[in-house]
């Protein structure tokens, strides 16, 4: 918005506008904006959240050290929607499909959270949407990304070919391109496409859910992961980086690397607040969000097979959710003392402050270490 009355309306007649084309500047605004957004709306948000009387319910099965944080507000993870969405449309280009897809994706994934996170309230306990109901909205609105990102494909604006880590002349189709030449085959072509992004945003959305069971613990590395996905989006949208470090280069998605900053800034903001001990809880609306945003830009950038290491932990969370259960229902034996791993390390003795550092701490090096792959190749 702001882009576009400043830059595209204003600059003609008044040339300091030109700074507004640059996409580092408006980068570093969107994240002040979002980081002010979250600091100043937060104390407005927690209280009227008190007021409404809207508490997290903990559920008995878990440590009981988190019994005291029963009735601290929730669904404070509207407050990091708000601080995303609005600075994303004040500082990028409106005309850019890549934006709207991302920010459709996250509101989307936010509602979705928001109704779980809602029905807890009212029922009072910690029971939502069904798990089948959750799962089957988050799937309809991958399709739904999915599906846009596929339009896209006949124009040049994106490609379904994989980018992999370490392999730079290795790039497989996720389309059978055989059947393409029949437009009544073209669904079973674009199939496993479809399949990938599903599984990749799907799986990003319950992983950062399933982090976020500790104070600061999820948007910590949130913090870290929006990061490093806003040098891969700069990088991939930049004509000479993308030439140089042999990306697949996509101008469009360079826009995205705002929408990636507001994450930053929102996200900070935020933890502002969410910080041990919390005095808001982010709640699925916000998890669910969030997962649903860093899975977007991933597929959109085409840095799927790098998001195991740009979210490290939130992959480690959720594979030690799988392992226990697989684990229960083929041996009767758990592997941990409790899933997540967050709380298998409380049981195991570790305060909380402790282990949310050195949780931070790993995310960091799992971020720092799917960057070097760039170069690495």
């Amino acid at each position: 918005m702001l882009y576009w009355l400043l830059y595209v309306k204003l600059f003609p007649f008044f040339s300091p506008f030109r700074i507004f084309r640059y996409l580092t500047f408006r980068t570093a605004f969107a994240s002040l904006t979002a980081l002010a957004t979250g600091l100043i709306v937060g104390p407005a948000v927690i209280r009227r959240l008190r007021e409404f009387q809207i508490g997290q319910y903990i559920r008995e099965e878990g440590p009981q050290a988190h019994q005291k944080k029963a009735g601290t507000p929730t669904m404070g993870g509207v407050l990091i929607a708000i601080s995303i969405v609005v600075p994303t449309l004040l500082w990028a280009d409106l005309s850019n499909i890549f934006v709207w897809i991302v920010v459709g994706s996250t509101i989307a994934f936010a509602s979705i959270g928001f109704a779980d996170d809602y029905l807890k309230v009212i029922h009072h306990r910690n029971l939502g949407l069904t798990g089948t109901t959750k799962l089957m909205l988050q799937i309809l609105t991958s399709v739904v990304v999915a599906v846009t990102l596929m339009l896209l494909t006949a124009s040049g604006d994106y490609s379904t070919h994989l980018m992999v880590p370490f392999l730079k002349r290795f790039r497989p189709d996720l389309v059978i391109s055989y059947l393409m030449r029949n437009p009544y085959m073209w669904p079973i072509a674009f199939m496993p496409f479809l399949i990938f992004v599903v599984l990749v945003i799907v799986g990003s959305s319950n992983a950062v859910n399933l982090t976020d069971g500790l104070d600061g613990l999820a948007i910590g590395c949130t913090v870290i992961a929006a990061g490093a996905l806003a040098v891969l989006t700069y990088v991939s949208g930049h004509t000479v980086f993308a030439g140089y470090l042999e990306l697949q280069r996509m101008p469009q998605v360079g826009e995205l690397t705002i929408f990636c900053g507001a994450m930053v800034g929102a996200s900070i903001g935020f933890l502002w607040y969410n910080a041990h001990p919390a005095e808001i809880f982010m709640g699925d609306v916000g998890s669910l969000a969030l997962g649903g945003a860093i899975g977007t830009v991933a597929v959109i950038i085409k840095q799927e097979l790098l998001l195991p290491f740009i979210g490290g932990i939130f992959v480690i969370e959720a594979v030690s959710v799988i392992l226990q259960v697989v684990s229960y229902k083929l041996r009767r034996k758990r592997i941990f003392k409790m899933a997540p791993l967050h709380h298998h390390f409380e049981l195991l003795g570790w305060s909380e402050s402790k282990i949310i550092v050195r949780f931070w701490i790993a995310s960091l090096v799992f971020a720092l270490f799917a960057l070097t792959t760039l170069k690495l190749r």
